[in-house]
């Protein structure tokens, strides 16, 4: 419980990190986030709207007619090569009088026109004194439906100024409307957005792009909602500034006419005929140069670029809950990654790829319907939420690592063990049912033996007999259950998978009678009496799991199964033999093994027979003894006991073989071959 809360805080802490980031453009974050999203307008192919024209003041106009500002009468006279446009934005200001003649000049060309838009700039400080009879023409330029629509809402923030520097006062009463072309950079000092409306002493003036669309669709501006305004029919996004993300096109498309070839009339004012001209200067020292995504432009180029994109419908489209969904999705992505996958390696494949699906789908929107949606900050999303994930997993996996190798160092091989650590999930609280060769051991006379040795000296004992004893279990990829007193239990095939199972719990009981005479050479050196013990292996499907509580439980095996090798150990003293193994453990056994067949037995608590087996040693006495065996066990089963008699006598008096000793009882009481009931455990 702690964990889930754990992760959940986790989850909550990154998210809400993310979402502050990029609501609040935290730098460095945001001009990351600008940079990493400019890829789009490299991606797209759209064209230019084709009625537009930009007539610049250029370096060939400033050779020609000297550097700027020049005398207005030859401005006027450029201006009457415009009068077929539709309109005409003027990015430039005539912000001091001159001669009474020119200025008239000027206002009357301007006049001439069919509609014009005359430029002015916010200035949070300015020399120029703005008189009253200006500011009340400037003023008939107002947005007046979209000011009293926006006291409604308290979004965008337009930007705004104290100061500003306007035309005098006879451009004012020639142009048609005025409008600001202020704008400002984003925080990577990159244009990218363009302003709809600014306010001045309170007052809200659209900027020049608008103000020419507004003359060239006769329409006004209306607010649809917090984040959207429309003139037209056209929808115009906008960000919490008022801003309008310019959607830029490749620079060589932008079709710009030197000043001196208008007035030469090297182009012919017929060309000029139902366009909307922007008239600016790009001379260096004169004009404005800005740096965007598609590199530097002439300032004049974003109103542009923003009637442009309105004209084609290359409006971008910035929808604003879905980042926030990305961002979400993101961050969740690798937590439910860590669920379904346990290799780092594919979780990561899986967490990359998803985002560049993600980022395939968004740059595709972003080309085909101009939809704009940032994948910076859900990258960060997916970013930090990885690294945390996987700090995490490390973190458990460390802990599982160091449990499990603490539970189970001890009974089980290193290589095991190992293979245990890699795949902790077989170790939940609870169990599975699955096929086990289960093998139980146990010291024959050991009460006696116990009583005849000081207690220090039976642990010492012990602790020599049950290292080669688990060793030999351990070798055999067994799993070391428990020491029952003097018993042993193991089983094989869990936690880990072990192939041919019923071989190994064979070879490992074979083993274990091996490296028992080894020690009961040494003992006898020692003057110990020798250690007899007997090995029952049953294979059966079982319950093997975690048994107990979340705080302390073992790894064992229950059911009906484990209960019969125990059962089959027992009786191992009955025949007199060291091993038992069932006929179930016979059928799945690949190897070659020596083994003789004994009797079937019911054994206490179980009501069908198991065809019980002795599992001799690997040597050629043991073939000699078996072949003997199986032909006198013949000849008992088909009812010659006198036949049979003399043979197991023989096996006894050359082998001293203690299975043909049992038998040899069997015939002196008459009992025919049969299933034999146990009445012990």
């Amino acid at each position: 419980m702690k964990e889930k809360l754990l992760y959940l805080s986790l989850l909550a802490t990154i998210l809400t990190i993310v979402v502050f980031l990029q609501i609040y453009k935290v730098e460095p974050f945001e001009s990351f986030s600008l940079r990493f999203n400019d890829i789009n307008f490299e991606l797209q192919k759209k064209e230019i709207n084709k009625d537009i024209v930009f007539v610049a003041v250029d370096e060939p106009s400033v050779n020609e007619f000297g550097r700027w500002p020049w005398n207005r009468e030859i401005i006027a006279k450029g201006i009457d090569s415009l009068v077929q446009a539709d309109v005409v934005l003027m990015d430039m200001i005539f912000s001091e009088p001159t001669t009474k003649m020119q200025d008239t000049a000027l206002a009357d060309s301007i006049s001439g026109l069919n509609s014009s838009v005359c430029g002015f700039f916010l200035r949070h400080k300015s020399t120029q004194k703005i008189s009253n009879e200006e500011l009340e023409i400037l003023t008939d330029s107002a947005l007046d439906v979209l000011q009293s629509q926006i006291k409604e809402y308290k979004t965008p923030l337009f930007l705004s100024a104290t100061d500003a520097e306007i035309n005098i006062a006879p451009i004012l009463q020639a142009c048609t409307l005025s409008g600001s072309f202020s704008t400002i950079a984003a925080s990577d000092h990159l244009f990218r957005s363009y302003p709809v409306s600014v306010y001045f002493q309170n007052i809200l003036y659209p900027s020049l792009g608008i103000q020419g669309l507004r003359l060239k669709f006769d329409s006004d501006v209306n607010r649809v909602d917090d984040w959207h305004v429309e003139i037209d029919g056209h929808i115009i996004g906008l960000n919490d500034k008022g801003f309008v993300r310019l959607n830029y096109y490749n620079p060589e498309q932008y079709k710009i006419v030197s000043f001196l070839d208008v007035i030469t009339q090297k182009v012919k004012p017929e060309y000029f005929k139902g366009k909307i001209v922007i008239f600016g200067i790009t001379e260096v020292g004169a004009g404005d140069v800005v740096s965007t995504p598609m590199g530097s432009m002439y300032g004049p180029l974003l109103h542009y670029t923003f009637i442009s994109n309105l004209l084609e419908n290359h409006l971008i489209k910035e929808p604003h809950i879905l980042p926030l969904f990305l961002i979400t999705f993101m961050i969740f992505t690798p937590f439910i990654s860590l669920l379904f996958l346990k290799k780092v390696l594919y979780r990561v494949v899986l967490n990359l790829s998803l985002y560049l699906l993600f980022y395939v789908v968004v740059r595709y929107m972003f080309v085909i319907e101009m939809l704009y949606i940032d994948l910076f900050y859900p990258l960060i999303a997916l970013l930090t939420s990885a690294v945390t994930v996987e700090a995490i997993a490390f973190t458990l996996q460390e802990r599982r690592s160091r449990f499990i190798r603490n539970a189970f160092s001890s009974y089980l091989s290193s290589d095991l063990l190992e293979q245990l650590i890699k795949t902790p999930e077989s170790l939940v609280l609870g169990g599975e049912s699955k096929e086990l060769s289960i093998l139980f051991s146990d010291i024959r006379g050991f009460t006696t033996l116990s009583e005849s040795m000081e207690p220090v000296e039976l642990i010492k004992l012990l602790n020599r007999y049950f290292t080669p004893m688990t060793n030999a279990v351990l070798e055999n990829g067994g799993m070391l259950d428990k020491y029952i007193g003097d018993a042993v239990m193991a089983f094989f095939n869990a936690p880990i998978t072990v192939e041919n199972h019923a071989d190994a719990a064979c070879l490992t009981a074979l083993e274990m009678i091996q490296k028992l005479n080894e020690l009961n050479t040494e003992l006898k050196k020692e003057g110990t009496n020798p250690i007899k013990i007997g090995i029952g292996i049953n294979t059966a499907e079982v319950i093997v799991g975690n048994m107990g509580s979340d705080n302390r439980f073992n790894y064992t095996v229950i059911g009906d199964g484990v209960n019969l090798a125990s059962r089959v150990e027992g009786i191992t003293k009955n025949y007199g033999v060291n091993i038992l193994i069932t006929e179930f453990t016979l059928k799945k056994m690949k190897k070659e093994f020596i083994y003789r067949k004994i009797e079937p037995v019911k054994v206490k608590g179980k009501d069908e027979a198991v065809l019980l087996y002795e599992l001799m040693p690997f040597d050629e006495e043991s073939k000699v003894i078996k072949k003997s065996y199986d032909e006198a066990l013949k000849v008992y089963i088909d009812g010659d006991f006198i036949g049979a008699e003399k043979m197991f006598n023989k096996l006894v008096q050359e082998y001293d073989d203690n299975p043909s000793k049992y038998f040899l009882e069997a015939i002196k009481e008459k009992n025919t071959w049969g299933v034999h009931t146990m009445s012990t455990k």
